[in-house]
């Protein structure tokens, strides 16, 4: 499992070193107008719950750190990414059918459900390759190259080819 997760922010970190700070920051894109370093700050603040929710035993996806100057600063998103990766490798370790209660608002107030420690870090995964889909859009707009023909697509998803 953290093969593959590790796999995949891999591609944002090929990303990040391909663009500048004014396409990092670039908030032009209709309709969400979000740049790709929100999105990057918002993937990983989701992972940076996890970390945080398995040390104290309850996992809040509601939250999330929104450190701004990593929207805004693309060696900021970068070491982000870096240190998620480098804790993803730490916690390959981990007993992955623990329990844990997890916390998020579903758009009509917080609940709280209990999930394996697994299934926590596959929603965090799908939860990345969604936003990368998002920001192939972005990119797309934007005229910057998508940093593999994989990037942002589910595994599950049917090609045409």
């Amino acid at each position: 499992m953290f093969n593959a997760i590790i796999h995949n922010l891999k591609k944002g970190e090929r990303l990040l070193q391909q663009i500048n700070e004014a396409q990092y920051c670039d908030t032009s894109i209709a309709p969400y107008h979000s740049s790709i370093g929100g999105h990057i700050r918002h993937i990983l603040d989701v992972f940076n719950c996890v970390f945080e929710g398995i040390e104290n035993g309850h996992i809040d996806l509601t939250a999330r750190a929104r450190n701004l100057m990593i929207e805004q600063k693309p060696e900021l998103g970068l070491n982000y990414l870096r240190q998620t990766i480098d804790k993803l490798t730490d916690y390959s370790q981990n007993d992955l059918s623990q329990i844990i209660k997890v916390s998020d608002d579903l758009g009509l107030g917080k609940i709280t459900a209990e999930y394996t420690l697994g299934a926590v870090f596959i929603q965090a995964h799908s939860h990345a390759i969604h936003h990368f889909a998002a920001l192939g859009y972005v990119l797309t707009q934007l005229g910057i190259d998508i940093p593999d023909n994989d990037f942002g697509y589910n595994p599950t998803t049917p090609r045409n080819n």
